[in-house]
């Protein structure tokens, strides 16, 4: 929390007139963008976002608006116009007013950071970028290569009619590496660094995600894939690294298991969900070894949090234990709607935009199996390896994906590179297909930067952990198929 909002929300809190509840969420962002495409410095991306989110809660009606204006006026008004809003939906609204949640709780978090962004300078930075693009330039079929690094810090301080007093600090690290091969008609992109999920903390956070330190391999990567043969097609055993599972768990257990969704609130726009309400606390969702948590206190991964943005105090709690389905992603006010107890989740991407719910840090849970177990099980099956496409239906059900790097597995052992794999499934019996999970030795920390969901849309980034998986029988076929 600033010294300035914290004076904002203190000169609110006195002057706020009587109203049943109200709830102050001021929201400061600083983002910083640098990268460097092929040898040549881009133009630095700088912002600076500044407001604050007032809602009311007269009688049986709710209602919000957003401010940049943080003046004594701008925030008077921000209240008026709630107000009016509250008096507006108090007989139309899909749930009483009086039932949603009033925090109380004053707490606050801060992600851990071991090296601040400040502490290198801006040249060091462009440096260290420039190193790294020409690590990525190493052969003539390299046609584009870029190196780029990120920072963001968003200060938020929510307080309510109630004493609420909670002040969160998020800082993330946004590296990556990505290269262009072509060779005729042929092309394949790789890329790596920290490229799939940025994650909490300060500049300490580089070296875990391979960055600049993979720029050799991620270029030699993308050579060796102009050479490779097309990945075969046919019912095989499928091996997914944690970066493809990554969007595998977003795609196919994260978006369908959102209360908000599974109520309707998305069907206009971002489609609607497989899962029914009835199905939770019976439903097999897939194997016994698949355990899903929604965990916002993983240090580091990319969406941990102390409190969610309607106030909730965060804790870790399963979805899915053992293959059956126990909890939706919903925040307090979808839990009220449905009568389903789900997850503080209600979060919002900026001062201007209400809570709803969100993934943050959805996690499968690690096995026992080392890789080389997992590998070692298959008799004929492909490695697939990083997120290059994605298809989904409109319930979170059919799916097709492509990756950008595939190996073939050959009577338990790991054979060549192919190109260009692919393979689809259906949520609903895909999941029982998982019959090995890797241990906690292979567990790595990814994540979706641009989850879009909301209307007005709300982009915002949510963090996924897993180890590899294996599927037994899944449709797996090559780029010219």
């Amino acid at each position: 929390m600033s010294e300035q909002q914290g004076s904002i929300a203190g000169r609110f809190s006195r002057e706020a007139p009587a109203v049943d509840f109200w709830t102050l969420r001021l929201v400061e962002a600083h983002t910083e963008r640098l990268s460097v495409r092929q040898d040549v410095l881009r133009p630095p991306v700088l912002s600076r976002s500044r407001g604050a989110l007032v809602s009311v809660v007269e009688g049986e009606g709710a209602g919000y608006a957003a401010t940049g204006d943080l003046s004594p006026g701008g925030l008077a008004e921000a209240l008026r116009r709630a107000r009016d809003w509250a008096e507006a939906s108090a007989n139309r609204a899909l749930v009483r007013a009086s039932l949603l949640p009033r925090p109380d709780a004053v707490g606050d978090y801060a992600s851990p950071v071991g090296i601040a962004w400040e502490a290198s300078s801006l040249a060091s930075k462009i440096e260290l970028l420039q190193g790294a693009s020409r690590a990525l330039k190493i052969h003539g079929h390299i046609v584009d290569w870029e190196a780029w690094l990120g920072h963001s810090r968003v200060d938020s301080l929510l307080t309510s009619a109630a004493g609420a007093r909670i002040s969160q600090r998020v800082s993330l690290i946004d590296p990556g590496l990505r290269v262009v091969a072509n060779r005729g008609s042929e092309i394949q992109i790789r890329t790596g660094g920290g490229a799939r999920g940025a994650r909490q903390g300060g500049l300490e956070q580089l070296s875990p995600q391979g960055f600049p330190d993979e720029a050799t391999r991620v270029a030699e990567e993308a050579l060796a894939l102009l050479d490779a043969p097309e990945c075969p097609s046919g019912t095989l055993d499928l091996l997914l690294m944690p970066s493809q599972m990554a969007l595998q768990i977003h795609e196919s257990i994260g978006h369908p298991l959102e209360l908000d969704r599974i109520l309707g609130d998305e069907r206009n726009y971002a489609g609607t969900s497989f899962v029914r309400p009835e199905m939770f606390g019976r439903y097999r969702y897939g194997s016994e070894l698949l355990n899903v948590t929604f965990d916002p206190c993983v240090l580091g991964e990319t969406a941990s949090y102390g409190y969610d943005d309607e106030g909730m105090p965060a804790r870790r709690v399963f979805l899915i234990r053992n293959g059956i389905l126990e909890r939706p992603l919903g925040g307090v006010g979808s839990q009220v709607r449905a009568g389903l107890v789900g997850t503080a989740n209600a979060r919002a991407c900026d001062w201007d935009r209400l809570p709803i719910d969100r993934m943050a840090n959805l996690n499968l849970e690690p096995g026992s199996s080392p890789l080389a177990e997992l590998v070692g099980r298959v008799e004929r099956g492909v490695l697939m390896d990083t997120n290059s496409s994605w298809s989904i239906d409109d319930s979170r059900n059919k799916f097709q994906f492509g990756c950008e790097l595939g190996r073939l597995i050959r009577d338990g052992e790991l054979r060549g590179l192919v190109r260009n794999p692919n393979y689809r499934g259906v949520s609903e019996g895909f999941w029982r297909s998982l019959v090995g999970v890797g241990n906690a030795d292979s567990f790595e920390l990814h994540g979706v930067n641009s989850c879009g969901k909301g209307e007005p849309n709300q982009m915002i980034a949510v963090g996924h952990a897993s180890p590899p998986c294996l599927f037994r029988d899944v449709a797996v076929f090559g780029g010219g198929d």
